[in-house]
């Protein structure tokens, strides 16, 4: 395990138990964030970076009975908090790593990664998984529940030219990763970007 993965599973281990607590009225956010990709009945769909799985009751509802809901993360702690939340009902939880996850090629209609694009040690690797695991014209939801400028303030820090979240260096990273994005919105009560997966 690389020390990058050390680093994130340390960070998430430390916040694990009272996440939720920390974040308690975000759940109309992730709702409407997942319901702008547009998902169908039967749909098959992966939340990257689960957490504690805040997207799954939401993605569940919109897949309905007959699709497949999964949420991976690299942190136990976090899954654990998943399960305890009862959110495991909604989806089935796998520790994985999004860069190299255990799915077949083309085998899911989306992803959906909540605040996950900060903690990927090799964005443009870490994105050509996901879009290996989805297939041509499936979508890729990229969401944090705040927007850069009001997250940048919670952390006492400031944007710079170089936020990798900033649509200037978003949109070539995704479309070198096999990825076309077809929405940006960055405000303060929600980041959101919409991606296509080419081919």
């Amino acid at each position: 395990m690389s020390d990058d993965h050390t680093h994130v599973q340390e960070f998430f281990t430390a916040r694990a138990a009272d996440w939720d607590t920390r974040f308690p009225d975000d759940g109309p956010v992730y709702a409407a964030a997942v319901a702008e990709l547009g998902l169908r009945e039967g749909d098959r769909v992966l939340d990257a970076g689960c957490g504690t799985g805040r997207a799954l009751t939401p993605l569940r509802a919109a897949v309905g009975p007959s699709g497949v809901v999964m949420g991976a993360d690299l942190t136990p702690a976090m899954l654990q908090a998943a399960v305890r939340a009862g959110r495991d009902r909604a989806g089935r939880l796998m520790i994985a790593d999004v860069a190299a996850l255990p799915l077949r090629d083309e085998s899911l209609d989306a992803v959906f990664a909540a605040g996950l694009i900060a903690h990927l040690p090799s964005p443009a690797e870490n994105l050509r998984e996901l879009a290996r695991v989805v297939r041509p014209g499936g979508v890729l939801a990229l969401f944090h529940p705040i927007g850069r400028a009001a997250l940048a303030a919670r952390q006492g820090r400031r944007i710079t030219p170089e936020d990798l979240r900033a649509e200037p260096n978003l949109r070539p990273l995704l479309a070198g990763s096999g990825w076309r994005m077809t929405s940006y919105v960055d405000e303060d009560d929600r980041f959101l970007t919409l991606a296509v997966r080419e081919g």
